[in-house]
């Protein structure tokens, strides 16, 4: 069973760059495509970006298109989220989240494994 444990969070001024980090344990990483999510208060919980098992295929929300990076080390067992220019709307508490197989899905509830989650606090 994957174990997920986020970090990096914290506050950032608007234009400014934060890394989230996600470290995971349990299992055979390279054979989970991994995820971030984000829950602001008040909205659904929303899907952010997604990688491959090998890191050759990513997608992304549009809204972060162009400015967050997600990237992966299975040596590490790491997944990354570089958000660069951060913006007011992109303060929540983000998760990193897993799923045993192939497909590439953008759904919550396709991912069995969840973090505990990591707070971005954005100041304007």
């Amino acid at each position: 069973q994957e174990q997920l444990v986020e970090s990096g969070g914290g506050l950032v001024q608007a234009g400014g760059s934060l890394r989230l980090s996600c470290i995971a344990s349990g299992g055979t990483f390279s054979r989970y495509v991994m995820a971030w999510f984000r829950h602001a208060p008040g909205k659904e919980r929303e899907f952010v970006a997604v990688i491959g098992r090998s890191g050759g295929t990513t997608l992304y929300t549009d809204s972060v298109k162009g400015r967050f990076t997600i990237s992966r080390d299975n040596a590490k067992n790491t997944v990354s989220l570089q958000m660069n220019s951060v913006k007011p709307e992109d303060a929540a508490v983000y998760y990193c989240a897993a799923r045993n197989g192939a497909a590439i899905f953008s759904r919550p509830y396709d991912y069995a494994y969840w973090g505990q989650g990591t707070q971005v606090t954005v100041s304007s």
